[in-house]
């Protein structure tokens, strides 16, 4: 059996894992384009802001993948050739199989305005950007920062770290308003000032200006221009689907898979950022750019190809990042609808983030510490921790199992209510009774 995987990412390394557990015999084979192969794109961040060198980006050692006993082969995968079985890599050679994973992932939605192709736009796709990102970041210089997630956060700390003066550009009336409320979006925002961003509200870029092809300015909507040496957007990211199209496989917004990560063709499976992911319980398919889901994704679309029978059930997402340094944690639906500032899906976002649940907001805290709940009719549908992060882990629990907390609905929905006690109080009970 031979089983080949498109893409280094975590979903398919996870997909090799969960093939060794099962067969310890048949011939794996990855391919793969990016000259660096499997390093954390969440690390990415944080080697911006030099708290992580690129060494540290990899998690995997040389021993690790000996013990995994696949083939690395480094190449751009050009057809899919269904009825062949066969893969061409790049444009020659043939490569047959038995077993096929797409995972692919996404890339960076591009910038479509002009002067958008000079040097010194910026985006943060992968590791080569952003090395490109600090051989250009360097005190004195000044940068725009164009998106309203969390990539486009990433970028704006990264280059105030490395002493770039930043504006931050903001379609809407606040920072990532489809996912954070207004309280939860000014203390982010009032961070960014504090470390001396700018921030420009409703400000759409129209014209990046340069001279001598490099980049020396942007021309906004309103008129105003603002001076500047780098251009930097983070705008959305769209999944890789060239393949899986020219190969005819079933499309959406990703490649569509059941919940066994299973393409239209029972021999490809496709997982990560690319897969747009059948949800049993809510009926729906759905992107998620998130680094556990690709990992469990990975490894469900693994178990199958090695023939083990495994349904992948969506948790709900769940992600511990950083906004303007605080610590924050953001689990299951959370949102406020559509926003402006991102095209489609972010990366490290999720499309369950930004559902209108069906529920009533509970809330506790103010500025660094802050605690707001999702309060559905006998569970919690969502919750965002900000600061202080001793409810994170309780409260994934709590709403990943449908916790019934109807014994303190009423309690959390009052007025000034002390929402983190009640919250602690609960957990203790019900995760002792869990246990049992």
């Amino acid at each position: 059996m031979r089983y080949v995987l498109i893409g280094s990412g975590v979903a398919g390394i996870a997909a090799i894992e969960a093939l060794r557990s099962v067969d310890k015999t048949g011939e794996i084979v990855m391919i793969c384009d990016d000259p660096h192969g499997f390093y954390s794109r969440p690390g990415l961040a944080y080697y911006l802001t030099g708290e992580l060198h690129d060494q540290a980006l990899y998690p995997r050692t040389q021993e690790d993948y000996k013990r995994l006993k696949f083939n690395y082969v480094k190449g751009r995968v050009t057809r899919i050739l269904r009825s062949e079985h066969a893969l061409e890599v790049d444009g020659q050679s043939r490569l047959t199989y038995d077993k096929l994973l797409i995972a692919t992932g996404a890339q960076a939605v591009p910038l479509e305005v002009p002067g958008a192709r000079l040097e010194g736009v910026l985006k943060l796709d992968h590791l080569e950007d952003a090395r490109h990102i600090l051989r250009l970041a360097k005190r004195g210089k000044t940068a725009v920062v164009v998106g309203g997630g969390i990539t486009a956060l990433e970028l704006t700390e990264g280059l105030v770290a490395r002493g770039v003066k930043v504006h931050y550009l903001l379609r809407g009336d606040r920072y990532w308003s489809n996912v954070l409320d207004e309280h939860e979006s000014r203390t982010v925002e009032k961070r960014l000032q504090e470390e001396g961003v700018t921030l420009h509200f409703h400000a759409e870029l129209l014209e990046v200006l340069g001279k001598h092809d490099r980049v020396s300015g942007v021309r906004l909507l309103d008129g105003r221009s603002l001076k500047c040496d780098i251009v930097a957007y983070a705008i959305g990211i769209r999944p890789r689907l060239e393949l899986a199209r020219a190969s005819e496989l079933a499309l959406d917004r990703g490649i569509l898979v059941n919940d066994h990560l299973q393409t239209n063709d029972p021999d490809i499976y496709a997982a990560g950022d690319v897969a747009q992911v059948y949800d049993p319980l809510s009926g729906r398919s759905v992107l998620d750019s998130l680094w556990t889901p690709a990992r469990e994704q990975g490894h469900v679309a693994g178990l199958n190809m090695a023939g083990k029978n495994t349904a992948y059930l969506k948790a709900a997402p769940f992600n511990v990042t950083r906004l303007a340094g605080l610590t924050t944690t953001i689990i299951g639906a959370v949102g406020h609808g559509r926003d402006d500032d991102i095209i489609g899906i972010a990366r490290g976002d999720s499309e369950t983030w930004r559902e209108l649940p069906d529920a009533i907001e509970a809330q506790t805290g103010f500025d660094v510490n802050h605690v707001r709940l999702m309060v559905g009719e006998k569970t919690l549908i969502g919750a965002v921790v900000m600061g202080d992060q001793t409810l994170s882990t309780p409260l994934q629990k709590m709403i990943a199992n449908g916790a019934d907390i109807s014994s303190i609905r009423q309690r959390l929905l009052q007025p000034k209510a002390p929402v983190a006690d009640l919250i602690a109080e609960f957990w203790t009970t019900w995760s002792k009774q869990a246990a049992l």
